[in-house]
């Protein structure tokens, strides 16, 4: 799926929540609430997305991610996931609710 397709799919999985928006950054599309970055469309078409610290660990068990990595130096609490990867039962829908979860932890920045 290219970046633009996945923006689509993405919006659509967002569209009953309240104040989402998008921001072009890390070469593709991100999706936020209250300024935090939930997930977003990488420049090749992976899902981008923040699962925070605490679960960062057990979702890069999944065989579907990895670390997000595109400065050479992972990034802390965020991964790509491949959704050409079988997803095991996770949906889009799942891995952006990890998203929406973890960022409702998080103090507003509005």
């Amino acid at each position: 799926m290219d970046k633009e397709d996945l923006g689509i799919a993405i919006r659509e999985a967002l569209a009953d929540e309240d104040a989402i928006t998008e921001r072009r950054m890390f070469g593709g599309i991100c999706f936020m609430k209250r300024r935090h970055m939930i997930c977003g469309a990488s420049g090749t078409g992976d899902l981008m997305l923040r699962v925070g610290k605490p679960s960062y660990e057990e979702v890069l068990a999944h065989l579907a991610t990895r670390p997000m990595d595109f400065t050479g130096r992972p990034l802390a609490g965020y991964v790509y996931v491949d959704l050409d990867v079988p997803q095991d039962g996770m949906s889009l829908r799942d891995w952006v609710d990890k998203g929406l979860s973890f960022v409702a932890t998080l103090p507003d920045k509005s």
